[in-house]
């Protein structure tokens, strides 16, 4: 049997539902951006959703290997309106912020269980969060910046469109 234990294993459950809560968040996102004519953003928010996918993906094969079983919960339906551009990007900003937290609670509780194995596996996503946060942060800033300026903001949204996907977006998105 593994050291690690089952306490662990079901916060981590609750990391994958966490991870795949932002997936549907993030698509909900750039479909917004699409109704709106913001095919940067969308294209943006769309590579972010599947992103957050591949967290869920990597820690239900954490799981998977340790020989645990996978929890899939039911995905609430997300937010799908939004005031404004800067509304959106805020909501962003929050759902990383408190994704954040739950990483660095999960970590926290698996180095008081001596999960040693479980805290090597969140390391990788507590310095994720770290990335994700800077750059929500970022982009809220940026967006703050040009948001009464229209042609600004669509050169914004210009330049987050050449985010890479990692699966293709559709060039109408």
């Amino acid at each position: 049997m593994y050291p690690d234990t089952e306490k662990v294993f079901c916060r981590i459950n609750e990391q994958i539902h966490c991870e795949l809560d932002a997936w549907y968040t993030y698509l909900a996102m750039s479909t917004w951006c699409s109704k709106k004519f913001f095919p940067g953003f969308a294209k943006w928010f769309n590579s972010q959703a599947q992103e957050e996918y591949m967290h869920a993906m990597k820690l239900r094969w954490y799981l998977v290997a340790r020989g645990r079983v996978v929890n899939l919960k039911q995905i609430e339906k997300p937010q799908t309106e939004f005031a404004s551009v800067v509304d959106l990007f805020e909501a962003a900003l929050k759902h990383e912020t408190e994704n954040t937290r739950n990483i660095i609670e999960i970590f926290q509780f698996a180095f008081e269980e001596k999960a040693y194995a479980s805290v090597t596996e969140l390391q990788w996503f507590s310095r994720e969060q770290v990335e994700e946060e800077k750059t929500s942060e970022t982009n809220l800033a940026h967006i703050k910046m040009v948001a009464n300026d229209p042609a600004a903001l669509l050169d914004l949204d210009k330049a987050f469109g050449v985010r890479e996907s990692l699966f293709p977006v559709p060039a109408t998105v």
